[in-house]
């Protein structure tokens, strides 16, 4: 993707995408960048390249003898083109509030639940194994993804029981780890809550963030007894919100950022499926400073190795979680 006719524009990567020269080269620096191509079933680079089917024959003897570029990636059997899945991962990774699969499917000319399932697989590329621990000055907080109590129907509002206060009822908690000063930037890891008891989120905390770092946190009492393990200090937010380096003022910009593209572009979130559109927006934060083609690049290398089937997406096979 680092030559002179990469696309760095939105219109130049329609452009670029759409000759399947380019969506073949593309792919095959990612998923062979020594530039020789293997078989995905024994690893022979005794490959070649049948241009009228688009696909690569192994002369290897075994019953995958041919493959598609697709093959071991999130695009496989899917009968989209590349021409359009490159583009709709370009439109994901640079759209700073996301993009709705309705807006895809017009884009794309596919329907809306194809968009929908294409948007899913994509962020599966964006998902981060997050490596090891933090460490340095950590920001810690929680937030809650659901509807408000006062727009929900008379008969929901009396099934989720829905009060004020940090209840978790009828919400999501997603709890964040900020490290700030972070390279090139503060990055952010997220996690779904479970329960909002101190052994989940103190367990949480232990597991990734290294002993003896700084710990910043509001004064939710299941953050207390860090102290043990941590530099702990709390800003009580009934009293101020910053008190010199103490606050958690970068936590409260990144919620902003995806409530906002929750709100207005997903509008209403599945709590199955919340953990994808927190792996798509840690993403676009944790790597804000690189150009969209950068961006693009990178999230391209995130395809390789990784598969969601509809099956899975729906229900019918538990997925991963965060």
């Amino acid at each position: 993707m680092a030559t002179v006719s990469a696309p760095k524009t939105l219109r130049e990567a329609i452009l670029f995408f759409a000759d399947y020269a380019n969506c073949r080269k593309a792919v095959e620096a990612i998923r062979w960048p020594n530039g020789t191509v293997a078989c995905p079933t024994c690893g022979s680079e005794h490959v070649t390249y049948l241009e009228t089917q688009r696909r690569y024959k192994c002369y290897g003897k075994h019953p995958k003898a041919q493959f598609s570029l697709k093959v071991g990636t999130i695009f496989e059997d899917s009968a989209i083109g590349l021409e359009k899945w490159l583009p709709a991962l370009w439109l994901l990774t640079n759209c700073k509030n996301g993009i709705s699969s309705y807006e895809l499917a017009k884009a794309l000319g596919v329907t809306q639940k194809t968009a929908w399932f294409m948007l899913s697989r994509l962020r599966l590329a964006l998902q981060s194994d997050h490596g090891g621990k933090v460490g340095g000055t950590i920001e810690a907080d929680e937030t809650y993804i659901g509807g408000k109590a006062r727009n929900m129907h008379a008969d929901k509002k009396r099934r989720v029981k829905m009060t004020r206060g940090r209840k978790i009822a009828g919400k999501v908690a997603v709890m964040a780890l900020l490290e700030r000063h972070g390279k090139p930037s503060s990055q952010v890891q997220l996690h779904v809550l479970h329960t909002l008891k101190r052994h989940e989120v103190q367990g949480i905390i232990r597991n990734r963030v290294e002993p003896g770092a700084s710990v910043y946190s509001d004064a939710f009492a299941s953050y207390t007894g860090l102290i043990a393990d941590y530099s702990h200090k709390v800003i009580d937010h009934a009293e101020a919100y910053v008190d010199g380096e103490v606050h958690t003022n970068n936590c409260e910009n990144f919620w902003s950022l995806l409530k906002r593209a929750i709100k207005g572009t997903y509008v209403s979130i599945e709590p199955f499926h919340l953990f994808r559109y927190l792996d798509e927006q840690a993403f676009r934060f944790n790597n804000r400073v690189m150009s969209d083609a950068e961006r693009f690049a990178f999230a391209l290398k995130g395809v390789i190795n990784k598969r969601l089937t509809y099956t899975a997406l729906t229900g019918s096979e538990l997925p991963q979680t965060c």
